[in-house]
């Protein structure tokens, strides 16, 4: 079975958030999803969500590529989630691409799947403004 992991904080979810997910899932068997919890995105990114953690957990859970949905809690974990879940393919948007090259390290695959361009939370609330 292989086992992939995708990590972020799914607020407002759209049908680009879909888009990631349904290509991650088609990467292996097994979709976890590392959700940011609220103290993370407040603490580490200064980033206000709209919904709770448990809601947006409750979302993610309903679609059908998502195995599995774990908090996010720091930076630090992706390293040890890697080993504790069996992981062999990290997933990222590719506005990440690079940052997470380290994880190869721990004997993964990182991938990068292009983003959905004409759509982001960011401009989402900027257009509900």
């Amino acid at each position: 079975m292989r086992r992939i992991i995708t990590y972020g904080t799914f607020d407002l979810l759209h049908y680009g958030h879909i888009n990631l997910l349904r290509r991650a899932k088609a990467l292996g068997d097994y979709l976890i999803v590392v959700l940011s919890t609220d103290e993370f995105n407040w603490n580490e990114k200064q980033k206000k969500c709209y919904f709770t953690y448990e809601q947006r957990k409750q979302l993610l859970e309903a679609i059908r590529y998502v195995d599995l949905v774990i908090p996010e809690k720091n930076w630090e974990q992706k390293r040890t989630d890697m080993h504790e879940y069996h992981i062999d393919t990290f997933v990222m948007g590719d506005d990440w691409k690079g940052k997470f090259d380290f994880l190869k390290e721990e004997g993964v695959e990182v991938v990068y799947l292009p983003r959905t361009p004409e759509i982001s939370t960011t401009q989402i609330k900027k257009d509900l403004k």
